[in-house]
């Protein structure tokens, strides 16, 4: 013999639950997991950068690195770096090597 669904029940927990609109991030890109607060580039006199790690599987095209000019081939873990306060969000993200990174100041 089958078994009856009682009425009024919900034959789901899902539906009984109330969805939340998801948080807009930030628009300077701090929401994003990983992300630090650090100086930035000697040319920028001390203003706040947003950085994080780009891992090598993340990484598919060729980025060129402000640090030394020189390429960032696909594949290659990197560090993406902006300005925290000014800019353009997106727009002023640049990528750059590791040990480049490192030696800005």
């Amino acid at each position: 013999m089958g078994r009856k669904n009682h009425p009024g029940r919900s034959s789901s927990r899902r539906e009984t639950r109330k969805t939340k609109a998801p948080r807009p991030l930030p628009s300077d890109g701090a929401g994003f997991y990983g992300t630090q607060v650090t100086e930035g580039p000697r040319w920028t006199h001390g203003e706040p950068y947003l950085f994080r790690l780009m891992g090598a599987a993340a990484a598919t095209k060729f980025y060129l690195c402000p640090g030394c000019n020189q390429n960032i081939p696909p594949g290659v873990a990197h560090i993406v770096a902006w300005p925290k306060d000014s800019g353009r969000g997106a727009e002023d993200r640049r990528h750059w090597h590791r040990h480049c990174w490192d030696r800005r100041h």
